[in-house]
């Protein structure tokens, strides 16, 4: 495996491995790897015949100078992973190799897909990851890149970024990975206490509780809405940000629910913010599908 810290490096070496015809697999992580992060590698190696991770710890995506601080990193223990995942480049570039001069004059700006949800919540945060998407893809060039559906509405601002500026890219999502408890796999998930790591349980326990309701018939999104709040309010360690039923292409609530939706939950639990989402398909849909 070869760590890279150059754009044009790893640039050459992509171009080098699509040359004789082969493919290139393509995984943006901002380290502190787990298994989530390994299921993506382990797709990428399973479909492609090279494979690049990238381990950057993008500072414009954090809206709090203490959190971009705490998040947790190891490289070491990263490129280990990488290494027994047969990896073959490993890209690490230092903020000014992403940011010279320390700052971008152009952005992307994420269109309706960025003004639910996470948008109200952390104004500039889809911005900034669009931003550092499309320049990793911009340097990894013609591939297929992985992304988990944990980060659900990322991975559909991804896709439509990839679509509307015709990047030659195939964005693959991955279904999310969960701990033995149930939370999905997160290297926030290092920051929390032993009592606040049993509070995040009640992220899933919303969403199937959600879930439940849609596939007993529920056709109101603003009862399943509701529902999914109240058991993550339950929690007196859990700070609810929103409980939302949304179409799973646009991201806009649904009122009506008559196919497949993605049901959505943020929260804060203690120092760390967590995210999750669940598809959910109601009777009538999902006999269809049968």
């Amino acid at each position: 495996m070869d760590l890279i810290t150059s754009r044009a490096v790893l640039r050459e070496e992509l171009c080098n491995a699509r040359s004789g015809g082969g493919t290139v697999g393509f995984v943006p992580t901002m380290g502190a790897l787990h298994g989530g992060h390994l299921s993506l590698v382990s797709a990428a190696r399973e479909d492609c015949d090279c494979v690049a991770v990238s381990i950057f710890v993008n500072p414009t995506q954090f809206g709090d100078p203490a959190d971009l601080a705490a998040y947790p990193r190891d490289l070491e223990r990263d490129l280990s992973m990488c290494t027994a995942k047969g990896v073959d480049f490993v890209f690490c570039p230092a903020v000014e190799e992403m940011y010279p001069g320390g700052s971008l004059d152009t952005a992307v700006v994420p269109g309706s897909l960025a003004e639910v949800l996470e948008g109200p919540s952390r104004p500039g945060h889809l911005s900034a990851v669009a931003t550092v998407v499309t320049k990793l893809l911009s340097i990894a060039g013609s591939c297929r890149a992985y992304f988990g559906e944990k980060d659900f509405q990322q991975l559909a601002v991804v896709r439509r970024l990839v679509a509307d500026l015709d990047l030659p890219v195939e964005v693959v999502g991955c279904p999310t990975v969960r701990e033995e408890d149930g939370v999905a796999m997160s290297s926030r998930n290092l920051r929390l206490g032993a009592s606040e790591r049993q509070a995040a349980t009640a992220l899933l326990r919303a969403l199937l509780e959600g879930a439940g309701k849609v596939a007993r018939g529920e056709r109101s999104g603003a009862i399943v809405a509701r529902a999914m709040a109240a058991v993550l309010g339950a929690e007196p360690l859990v700070e609810v940000d929103y409980a939302a039923v949304a179409d799973p292409r646009s991201l806009e609530r649904v009122d009506d629910i008559v196919s497949e939706v993605r049901l959505l939950v943020a929260a804060t639990i203690g120092p760390v913010r967590l995210i999750d989402n669940l598809a959910a398909t109601p009777p009538a849909a999902a006999a269809q599908a049968r």
